[in-house]
């Protein structure tokens, strides 16, 4: 999906929790975007944020980060990094 279509899908959900108790705001935008974003999309915010891109998104998005859930690597990835450590 296109990086910028996942950072204004990610603010609409927190311009949607704005009304939300402060303490419940960002747990609502974690827990929507762990339930309807598929793993593909959560790994592609990931990425964003964890390269430092993090400007456009709401701080909201910011705050829910460490409870949404992080995918697991691509398959082939993982089998890539075991095989490089029986190698070793």
């Amino acid at each position: 999906m296109e990086r910028d279509k996942l950072v204004y899908m990610a603010n609409q959900i927190a311009k949607f929790f704005e009304s939300a108790p402060e303490g419940a705001r960002s747990q609502g935008v974690a827990d929507h975007i762990n339930k309807f974003w598929e793993p593909r999309m959560r790994t592609q915010l990931f990425e964003r944020v964890d390269s430092g891109r993090t400007e456009d998104l709401s701080p909201i998005v910011l705050g829910a980060m460490p409870s949404i859930r992080r995918p697991a690597a691509p398959l082939e990835e993982r089998a890539s990094k075991q095989a490089d450590e029986h190698a070793s």
